[in-house]
């Protein structure tokens, strides 16, 4: 993030560092406020996927937004986005799964996100090499994002039918 907002921008690698912080209090509020919401209701899917969209739209905003404050505000959005839909989508494998199913899911996701920490920077570091510009990269970024949060809304929970047909029975 923070040679995101050097590229906006001309000032000092101190004023860099202060302003690279502001989209990640953004996302720290974002992660409370969603995370309460989300077990105030118990509704898990919505909450991921309404935070995956934010966040996908900030960095699509992030991309085409070349001025400072625009620049902060977009990042600041898919901040948000993207950290307000962490609490929720670590709640969601129990919804679903219980004892050794609900284990193994989360460690599915850990090997899945492990994958990504090192397939990621790659990846964004080709297209740097490819484009030159942050915008191919933000866009990557914001389609993994609207793919993820479209899938979250598609995959259905057929436990709950199951538990209706066993009631009726």
């Amino acid at each position: 993030m923070p040679r995101i907002i050097k590229g906006f921008s001309g000032i000092s690698n101190l004023w860099v560092g202060f302003i690279s912080s502001i989209p990640y209090l953004v996302g720290a509020i974002g992660m409370i406020t969603v995370g309460s919401h989300s077990d105030h209701t118990g509704e898990r899917r919505a909450h991921v996927a309404i935070c995956a969209f934010i966040g996908a739209f900030g960095l699509l905003l992030s991309a085409f937004f070349h001025h400072p404050v625009s620049g902060l505000v977009t990042l600041s959005l898919a901040a948000l986005g993207i950290w307000g839909a962490l609490g929720p989508f670590w709640a969601l494998p129990t919804a679903f799964l219980s004892g050794k199913a609900a284990a193994g899911s989360y460690a599915l996701i850990n090997s899945v996100g492990n994958l990504g920490g090192f397939v990621g920077p790659y990846l964004i570091g080709a297209l740097k090499d490819a484009t030159n510009s942050f915008t191919g990269r933000l866009l990557v970024m914001a389609g993994v994002l609207l793919v993820g949060g479209i899938l979250t809304l598609v995959i259905r929970d057929d436990s709950f039918l199951e538990r209706v047909d066993t009631v009726r029975s």
